[in-house]
């Protein structure tokens, strides 16, 4: 039995999917494990899987519509939003993620969607070329950043015969994933957590700059996963086109290595946990023209000053209570470049980019990170998405004996 769901309150949402077939399976785990089970299905969801099987595994009505005209009760999708501790739609068609980004709401799954006040899970599954095409991922893309958890589907073969990705994650892995998120709820709660991320820009005049390719997707991601498990978060985010939405983060945008600097020395005595990993510019341009360099064909010479060294004066200056988590980014001699640095910015742990890794870096959706620690322990993650990698981080964290 587990005790991250004994009493939980799911709402699990079925679309139209072969992959329906699997959610009477996933009604029974749930209530296995002593949860309070609330099935929705679309109209369409009855031709693959019987509201009387679900009715009698969850011990509950299935809703279907707004009005239950057998029983003459009328189905309250508020309500529903409101009793739900969790809410899991699965497995998700590319028709009902279209209508949940856009607000489509003509069925009941939708409208309980629209009204939920708690976590939710979207599994899609459906054919590759329906999953990979690109209007799809853009649904899905804009449902993760409004703050759904995305339950990518697996590779393999699929109901047409072909094989690719569009199999709806099993069972067991959508119930451990659904425990892992209960017990890292409450995990940081009531920790002050200082985080920061993306790139800086330095002004050469008024329409360039130098800056990095960073998209601050790893900091978004621990950011947000900080909220989730309980923590304030302060957000310094440098130049981005990332959101955040979760109430537990307060977002401070700048433009600089000098601006975020200030922020974070200005802040960072409030925090229990300061992670910064932000790719911040290591030089800024001496006397930036307050006018649009013009092209002559003639060449001309930037003078650059080395930024402020963040990490390093919060590492010199950093109570004996706090955790100060650093990032490092490298192209060669990683482990020895980041134990160097490590050392001389007096972190707690240090986290391990490398550029060699296809999949992890700037730019991506997903990361692969090797976590140093002072006594030299070395843990090497395996290439996960970055919501995943940004778990490992903050449970390492909760690991340290401050927590």
């Amino acid at each position: 039995m587990s005790v991250n769901l004994k009493g939980k309150k799911i709402v699990i949402g079925i679309t139209g999917s072969i992959a329906a077939y699997k959610i009477p399976y996933l009604v029974r785990l749930f209530m296995k494990e002593e949860a309070e089970v609330k099935v929705i299905m679309t109209p369409i969801a009855r031709d693959f899987v019987t509201p009387l099987t679900l009715a009698t595994l969850s011990r509950n009505s299935v809703l279907i519509d707004p009005f239950d005209a057998k029983n003459g009760v009328w189905n309250n999708h508020v309500e529903i939003g409101q009793w739900a501790d969790l809410m899991i739609f699965a497995p998700v068609t590319a028709n009902t993620l279209a209508k949940m980004v856009n607000g489509i709401a003509d069925n009941f799954l939708v409208t309980a969607y629209l009204a939920a006040k708690c976590p939710v899970f979207i599994a899609p599954a459906m054919d590759l070329d329906m999953y990979n095409h690109p209007s799809t991922q853009r649904n899905i893309e804009i449902l993760h950043s409004v703050g759904n958890t995305i339950i990518e589907p697996q590779v393999g073969e699929l109901a047409s015969g072909l094989s690719g990705p569009g199999r709806l994650e099993e069972p067991e892995k959508i119930i451990q994933l659904i425990e892992n998120h209960f017990l890292h709820r409450n995990l940081l709660r009531g920790k002050k957590i200082l985080i920061t991320a993306g790139p800086t820009f330095e002004r050469i005049d008024p329409v360039r700059f130098i800056g990095n390719f960073s998209s601050g997707k790893m900091g978004f991601s621990l950011a947000n996963q900080a909220a989730e498990m309980g923590a304030q978060v302060t957000l310094v985010a440098g130049p981005t086109s990332l959101h955040v939405h979760h109430p537990n983060i307060k977002r401070i945008d700048i433009e600089s290595s000098a601006e975020m600097a200030s922020i974070c020395l200005s802040k960072y005595k409030a925090a229990d946990i300061i992670i910064m990993a932000a790719a911040v510019s290591d030089f800024t341009v001496i006397n930036d023209r307050k006018k649009k360099i013009k092209k002559t064909g003639e060449k001309i010479k930037l003078e650059l000053d080395p930024t402020i060294d963040i990490l390093k004066e919060l590492g010199k200056n950093k109570k004996k209570d706090q955790i100060l988590v650093g990032f490092a980014l490298e192209t060669n001699d990683e482990l020895k470049n980041a134990k160097a640095k490590l050392k001389e910015k007096n972190l707690d742990f240090i986290v391990l980019n490398s550029l060699n890794d296809p999949g992890s870096g700037f730019g991506t959706d997903t990361n692969k990170v090797t976590i140093i620690d002072q006594k030299g322990k070395i843990i090497r993650g395996e290439l996960k998405n970055k919501d995943q990698v940004a778990t490992d981080i903050l449970q390492t964290i909760a690991a340290l004996r401050v927590i």
